[in-house]
């Protein structure tokens, strides 16, 4: 007799975006990007900046991508004078890492983006010079958040790479959640910005780590 197939069961790109529907943050974003954009149409004034912006946040994104990843989702947790810091999307990070097919913790926390959403929009109008560009902005990187919630669901899916550029971006995250932590922290692309702050090691060379499910030996 033939022994059990327990493999998971691949599922289709429709599958995916059906669960993917029923999670919370896809849907605060998608109103994000659907109230920017009416107000950006509505706004006008459109100028070259409105093309540049988007370009330069798209070109910086995967840096910042990293250093959200490296020193926000993997902090430590520190005691100070008898309290502990540690914040919530630190504590869903561990908790994703430790169950990585566990849906709701691939996502960032909704309560998360409670607060990000209304920073990121009075931070655009504070520090940018036209009400348009602000608009600009906030589209752009909801646009961005969203592709990354997808991108990094679809990962941790059961759906498998067709593509050579997603099966990279595909190989890039499961290394580091299954290889070893220390390495490959970018989601949507894959090699940029570890490539340059050196965190890309040839797999082959770099040990499996214990530590992959359980960062900093914590709990919780």
């Amino acid at each position: 007799m033939r022994p059990k197939d327990t493999r998971p069961s691949l599922i289709s790109l429709s599958d995916a975006a059906h669960t993917f529907r029923q999670q919370p943050t896809p849907w605060m974003l998608g109103a994000t990007i659907a109230i920017a954009f009416v107000a950006r149409i509505s706004v006008g004034d459109w100028q070259l900046s409105d093309i540049l912006v988007p370009l330069a946040v798209i070109a910086i994104f995967p840096f910042i991508e990293w250093v959200i990843h490296v020193c926000v989702l993997h902090w430590r947790p520190r005691t100070i004078a008898g309290k502990t810091l540690d914040s919530r999307l630190a504590r869903s990070h561990r908790a994703h890492h430790a169950d990585p097919k566990n849906v709701p913790l691939i996502f960032i926390p909704w309560q998360t983006l409670t607060l990000v959403i209304p920073t990121l929009v009075a931070a655009a109008f504070l520090a940018l010079p036209r009400p348009g560009l602000a608009l600009t902005f906030i589209l752009t990187m909801s646009a961005i958040g969203l592709a990354y919630e997808w991108t990094h669901f679809l990962i941790h899916s059961n759906y498998r790479p067709q593509s050579r550029f997603y099966r990279a971006i595909w190989r890039n995250h499961r290394n580091h959640h299954f290889k070893n932590e220390h390495y490959w922290f970018t989601v949507t692309t894959s090699g940029t910005a570890d490539r340059v702050l050196g965190t890309y090691p040839d797999p082959k060379a770099v040990e499996t780590s214990p530590t992959a499910k359980n960062l900093h030996f914590t709990r919780g």
